[in-house]
């Protein structure tokens, strides 16, 4: 599972108070590598007045004042913080039970820089200077191999300015907003978070409340006055990559008590503004919670209930009545994340068809939906749908029932999907004696497993001709007293087929060195078309003017987990997109696509509702 990774800036003064460390303990405690860039502005201050030393200044021509360093001043900048800062985060994380690796970034080179140019700065006389001595810069590049394997090895990371200078010479001191930005898009960072004293980036800086909640590229410097010039443009730095970006404060990372969020793109319209936002969100499996978390906010702004269950899963609804409509999407994608970007009408980004665009239609259509007062209508954002462990479907199956279920998954707006395959999974490994592969009638372990992969696949497909197969994962291990190959075997096999008899059918073939553990038994399911769940598609279609096309579909969904035990319950699939284009690096859906899916799922929510109880009979709706 995906283990995602937060940069977190933190200066001196937020450190102190401790809220910021317990808060990334809790980041450690759901899974995440956490790199944590410490200002030091409150403990050079301490270290300078420690050693009598006054800490030097340079004023500039637009009245701000700035650290002056020239080289004999980088030593005692360094002890500052090797003495003071990194010391103090070190003994409060510790204390928290994590594992912590403190370094100045210039130390070992981790982190190196280009000097500036010679700095223009006025003397106390208020004549211009050229100041050619100030070791300020830039930080540019970073020892990637070096810093994930410490982020591996660590429950934390922690460094610090300043970094060497690639020209040699004494290190320079640099932004710490603009080193962990720098970081972020280096390392590949999911989620970037700039703690500051205020609540987030404020409109006016006299009123505590006046929080920006939303930016785009060049919103933020209108606002933004001294050092908050300097996080803005970090922030603006890091949408080069594809981490989610953050002003967050005072001193925490809680965003709910005051958030700018910086987005990499505008959308073309205010009605895809939801969507451009959940694409822009990274979510890899294991990694959903920083969605699950800006959702539940956008749905409680628009008087929804919502909140997060026990597995992660986003859980909104409306109304109160007794029956029940789920609409189940996933919050979850695949990994290999870039920037969201609008291109020519169409939304670039991983995730933007499978599945967050049927997300955000499920959510719009939440919003806006006519609920009679028996009804009830929930969405379910699940976890790690692409995934095997399928966590957020076992839980809503056992915890969230409903009457009839939609599951958002991409069909393309004219397409309702009636079912899938089912997944029959298994580990296969094959152990033979330790021996050179060049003797006499040698088999090797690989041999042996690709062997019996073979002969595995031949009485299954026997069992079920329409059954789909792949090898998805192959491994090997030398012992001293024996080898070892495994392999991951994945079947697609239809609704209705018998997977006892399968399972019989693999396991007819273990012993004599070869073990094989069934991973996955999921039934393929399939539902009818007379319905009136189908039937309020089939009118939504007929209105809008589609003639639409039903298919079953060969991989596997939620619905799939669903109907293990929700025998009854009429379900069916649907979402806007090109399945083809799922975890493609070309995943992108249209404006317009999405629109007409919007509007489609709307009129079918509608319709669903607007047939009375006793007309049901969800056995129509089963084939």
């Amino acid at each position: 599972m995906n283990r995602p990774l937060y940069v977190v800036k933190a200066g001196s003064a937020t450190l102190d108070r401790g809220l910021v460390l317990k808060e990334i303990a809790g980041l450690v405690a759901r899974g995440a590598r956490v790199l944590l860039i410490a200002g030091g502005a409150t403990g050079i201050a301490r270290h300078y007045a420690k050693i009598g030393r006054p800490e030097l200044r340079l004023r500039l021509a637009n009245g701000d004042e700035v650290r002056y360093c020239p080289p004999e001043e980088m030593a005692h900048l360094v002890d500052a913080y090797e003495r003071v800062t990194l010391p103090a985060v070190e003994e409060g994380l510790t204390t928290l039970g994590l594992s912590v690796f403190t370094a100045v970034a210039a130390r070992g080179r981790l982190v190196t820089g280009r000097a500036n140019r010679p700095l223009k700065a006025l003397s106390a006389e208020d004549r211009p200077l050229l100041v050619r001595d100030h070791r300020a810069g830039v930080p540019v590049t970073a020892e990637t191999a070096r810093l994930t394997a410490l982020l591996e090895a660590y429950d934390v990371v922690c460094l610090s300015p300043p970094v060497a200078d690639a020209a040699g010479g004494a290190p320079l001191n640099v932004d710490a907003d603009v080193l962990a930005a720098v970081l972020a898009g280096a390392l590949g960072a999911d989620h970037l978070r700039l703690v500051t004293g205020t609540a987030g980036l404020l409109t006016d800086p006299g009123d505590p409340c006046s929080t920006l909640p939303d930016a785009y590229r060049g919103d933020g410097a209108r606002y933004a006055g001294g050092r908050m010039r300097q996080k803005v443009r970090a922030a603006e730095i890091a949408l080069d990559g594809a981490a989610d970006v953050a002003i967050t404060g005072p001193h925490t990372l809680g965003e709910g008590t005051g958030c700018t969020r910086f987005w990499p793109t505008r959308e073309p319209a205010a009605d895809l503004a939801l969507l451009t936002r959940v694409v822009s969100v990274p979510s890899v499996s294991g990694d959903e919670a920083e969605l699950a978390a800006y959702l539940v906010e956008w749905c409680r702004e628009r008087g929804m209930d919502a909140h997060i269950d026990t597995a992660g899963n986003l859980v909104a609804a409306r109304g109160h009545g007794s029956r029940r409509l789920l609409l189940l999407g996933h919050l979850d994608t695949v990994p290999h994340i870039w920037p969201a970007d609008w291109r020519d009408g169409e939304l670039w980004g991983r995730g933007s068809v499978d599945a967050k665009g049927s997300l955000a239609v499920f959510l719009e259509v939440l919003a806006h939906a006519d609920i009679p007062e028996d009804g009830r209508l929930v969405v379910v954002g699940a976890v790690e749908e692409e995934i095997s462990s399928s966590k957020g479907a076992f839980h809503v199956r056992d915890h969230h029932p409903a009457d009839a279920v939609v599951v958002g998954e991409p069909s393309g707006s004219g397409t309702l999907t009636l079912g899938y395959f089912g997944l029959f999974k298994l580990k296969v490994t094959a152990s033979v004696p330790t021996g050179h592969s060049a003797g006499m009638d040698a088999v090797s372990a690989p041999d042996r497993l690709i062997a019996v992969l073979g002969e595995i696949r031949a009485g299954v497909h026997d069992a079920s001709p329409d059954a789909l197969s792949a090898v998805i994962d192959l491994t090997g291990e030398r012992g001293r007293e024996h080898d070892r190959a495994t392999g991951i075997l994945n079947f697609r096999v239809p609704p209705g087929v018998d997977l006892d008899a399968l399972r019989a059918v693999a396991l007819a073939h273990a012993g004599d060195g070869v073990d094989i553990e069934v991973l996955r038994a999921t039934p393929g399911h399939k539902s009818g078309r007379t319905g009136p769940l189908v039937k309020a598609f089939t009118r939504a279609f007929a209105e809008a003017g589609i003639r639409p096309r039903f298919v079953v579909k060969k991989g596997t969904s939620d619905m799939n987990t669903l109907a293990t035990t929700w025998h009854d319950v009429p379900m069916v699939a649907y979402g806007p997109g090109d399945s083809a284009l799922d975890h493609t690096d070309e995943e992108r859906i249209g404006a317009m696509e999405y629109r007409s899916a919007r509007s489609l799922l709307a009129d079918a929510v509608n319709r669903w509702f607007a047939v009375p109880d006793g007309s049901r009979g969800a056995e129509g709706d089963r084939s």
